[in-house]
């Protein structure tokens, strides 16, 4: 039987920075995933080139039920700290906007990177390896894997969440938390295109594949979340950063409020042409919008507005008609059916209740030994590099604890 000081169950971006942490600490590390490719999810990450960090993250970038949990690790292991790690390696990055950093070439240099400070640490594999059973022997645990027991004085659960099951995601670190008596947050998809009633959605689905800035909110007092970001349109709903944003704070059954002309007062813009304007209202509107989204407005609001508004003359429209088409692209309101589901969204909300682990060590109070990180946790970042460092931060607080 393979004895460790440390055993990892999960090779993501969390587990693999803790096993690289510890084991370069001098414990005994065995890192383990069923996983046959190393890292899937930092592969495909950020178009491929891995959105690894932000340069400004705070605790009000993350959703959590103990929105004051996260701070430590954040401040033990900061944006500049990764950062540092990626130069001595030499990886080339760029900054996009908003403060999101990326690779210049690949993702697969961050996981290379990783890889390489875990051999550092000389931390032992066991991968492709699947997990059947966790028992805790007195001052240890012993692992029942396809590779053969495995004990290990302390445990640190890295599995991530359910988001992106074709990349092998399961709800593995929920059911360890569950086994060991702590409760999870309710979890579900985040970060994740919203979808609509298909008869509902029918005067938009043609727009499938049109983008613009769009200002998104949901939620009233602390619940409450506004981004401006772009939004496109989708066959079944609404995705783009804008909606992928508000999607971690929108509550099944309440609406969302989009302003789909943020930058502009198109009330003002419309009037102010009226006088002697000879061109229709589509027109005018398609000089001021996307003409096909314009379009498509119209004939949603065919039944609010006067009979065959777009085709009147400028000019000849009516100011108070004017003024409802405005209201609405200003002051679009509707109710999701739903989500994409965990097949397209990037992360997980919920997990295991941060209420029951020590936000220094991220060790399970009640059992001692027993560490949850990174994804599997009740702590959920904004899209634009944060989930990466909560991952890292979260991964070095419990590799120097273990």
């Amino acid at each position: 039987m393979g004895g460790f000081d440390v055993a990892v169950i999960g090779a993501g971006a969390a587990g693999m920075m803790c096993a690289a942490v510890a084991g370069q600490r001098g414990r005994k590390v065995v890192l383990l995933d069923h996983a046959a490719r190393l890292a899937e999810k930092i592969r495909i990450s950020g178009g491929g080139r891995c959105n690894f960090t932000n340069r400004s993250v705070g605790p009000a970038n993350f959703i959590s039920e103990n929105p004051d949990f996260c701070r430590s690790a954040l401040a033990g292991y900061t944006p500049q700290d990764f950062i540092a790690l990626v130069g001595r390696h030499g990886i080339a990055w760029h900054e996009k906007h908003r403060g999101q950093l990326f690779c210049d070439d690949s993702s697969e240099q961050i996981i290379e990177m990783l890889r390489r400070e875990c051999q550092q640490g000389q931390v032992a594999w066991r991968m492709p390896c699947a997990v059947r059973g966790i028992v805790r022997q007195a001052d240890a645990y012993l692992l029942d894997t396809d590779q053969g027991p495995v004990r290990a004085a302390r445990l640190v659960i890295a599995t991530g969440g359910m988001a992106i099951p074709q990349l092998g995601a399961t709800d593995f670190g929920l059911k360890v938390a569950r086994q060991f008596g702590l409760k999870v947050v309710e979890p579900r998809p985040a970060l994740v295109p919203l979808t609509f009633d298909a008869a509902a959605w029918q005067p938009f689905a043609a727009l499938a594949g049109v983008a613009l800035q769009a200002r998104v909110r949901t939620g009233a007092g602390k619940r409450g979340a506004e981004f401006l970001e772009d939004l496109l349109f989708t066959h079944r709903g609404l995705s783009g950063p804008a909606i992928l944003q508000i999607s971690s704070y929108w509550q099944p059954g309440e609406p969302i409020g989009i302003d789909l002309a943020p930058e502009l007062s198109l009330e003002r813009e419309l009037l102010a042409a009226k006088p002697g304007a000879r061109q229709q209202v589509a027109s005018a509107l398609a000089a001021l919008w996307p003409r096909r989204l314009a379009d498509a407005w119209l004939l949603a609001m065919q039944e609010r507005l006067p009979a065959g508004f777009g085709a009147l003359r400028l000019a000849d429209a009516p100011d108070r008609a004017l003024r409802l088409l405005a209201q609405g692209i200003h002051q679009w309101a509707l109710v999701p059916s739903g989500t994409a589901g965990y097949k397209k969204a990037e992360v997980m909300r919920g997990g295991v209740d941060t209420r029951a682990l020590d936000q220094k060590t991220m060790q399970a109070r009640a059992v001692p030994g027993l560490h949850f990180i990174g994804e599997t946790v009740d702590v959920t970042g904004w899209l634009g590099g944060y989930n990466f460092q909560w991952a890292w931060a979260s991964g070095v607080a419990c590799g120097k604890a273990v």
